[in-house]
Parts: C-alpha cells; structure tokens; sequence
C-alpha cells in the first residue's frame, strides 16, 4: 500500500491554476478531475527523471525507456481517479513507472547481452588515469561500469539499489514502490553493495577506491 503522508481526504482542486506554479499534488488533483493541461505540465516536469529511471532499469536502452515513460503518462491519465491526495505524488508516479519497467524487463526474450565493449572500453580510459577518483567519471561512464556489474544481481537487488542509491529515494518510499518492507530493502542493499564491491575490486580494481560501496554497517 501507498503511504498517507497527510489526513486530508479531499484537498481542493486550483481553479484556474497556473499549472506552471503548482505543486506535483496540485497537478495530480486537477489530471484527477480531467484537467489536459495538468497533464501537459506533468509530463514536461517529470519526463527527464522518469526517463533515467527507466533507462538503468533497462540496462541503458533509451529507446525502450521512452517507450516505457510514454505508457507511464497514459497509466497516469487511465488511472486519475484512482490518485487520492493523502498519497505522495512522486512515489506514485515512480511506482507506475517502475512496475511497467520490470514488465517490459521481463519481457525481453534475451536479456544477455555483451558487455566486452564496455569493458575494453573504460580500460582504455583508465589507462594512465588510474588514480583519478570515479566521482570525475562522465555520467556515461559511471553507467556504463554500473550495468556491467548489476548484471550478476537479482531484480530486486537492482532495483532497490537503483532507486535507493542513484535515486535517491528514502528506504519507505523504495519499499512503498516495490510493495515490500522495508527489512526487505535493507537486506537488498546490503546485498547489492556486498556483491558490487566485491565484482570492483575483481573486474576495475583502478576504481575500486573512489567507486564509495562500504560494506552495510
């Protein structure tokens, strides 16, 4: 179930608001109540985070991640009646979001995929530059070392330690998304980290100093 984050059961939908100046709940209760242009608003605001969500949970296809974010919007509208305020709006759409990414996960006849290429490819990179920090990595690089590694996880392991130390996401917000509690998350964490450190220091020992994957305490 989602949290309730407040006791109010029916907040008042803005007449004539500026959709621009609204809060993501606001939007959410004027899409609730049939408003298009909430939706549009909704969609510029939310389309680039719920694409690099989409995109790691699908191993860095961003073809497949626009394709998902689409549908999240057209569940967003399908299901409008269903929002009550009481809920957090971002957890919401993440949790939409997420569900349909594993769907289309899943989906995929073959999901093994070469990941050589990349390998070779951020060797060629370090070499001369072992010591430079990963926090100096481009954004595509850290991706790239990412979805090598997570291959070995399990789903749930991914996705929790995508959505808790990429996303950001508090560990309520990651169980409420996941429909798990939050031991559970605690425990995929603390095995995602486990495996991932120990796949760094194996496969790119040159950065296993800056990659930050302590062991849980």
């Amino acid at each position: 179930m989602l949290r309730l984050v407040h006791s109010s059961r029916h907040a008042p939908v803005p007449q004539h608001a500026p959709w621009a100046d609204a809060s993501d709940r606001e939007l959410l209760l004027g899409i609730r109540e049939g408003e298009e242009a909430a939706l549009n608003e909704l969609i510029g605001r939310k389309t680039k985070p719920l694409l690099q969500l989409c995109q790691r949970i699908l191993g860095g296809d961003a073809e497949e991640a626009r394709d998902v974010v689409q549908v999240t919007f057209f569940k967003v509208w399908e299901s409008r009646k269903k929002f009550d305020d009481r809920w957090s709006p971002n957890t919401w759409i993440y949790r939409i979001a997420s569900n349909l990414a594993i769907d289309h996960l899943r989906s995929r006849r073959s999901r093994e995929r070469s990941h050589e290429p990349v390998r070779q490819h951020l060797l060629h990179v370090a070499d001369g530059r072992a010591s430079r920090d990963l926090s100096r990595l481009q954004q595509s690089e850290v991706a790239a070392i990412f979805r090598d590694l997570s291959a070995g996880l399990s789903e749930k392991q991914r996705m929790v330690f995508l959505l808790r130390e990429i996303e950001g996401l508090s560990s309520p917000e990651v169980a409420e998304i996941l429909d798990c509690r939050e031991s559970t998350v605690r425990n995929h964490l603390f095995n995602a980290r486990k495996y991932l450190r120990k796949e760094l220091l194996v496969r790119y020992p040159e950065y296993a100093g800056s990659w930050g994957l302590e062991e849980a305490q």
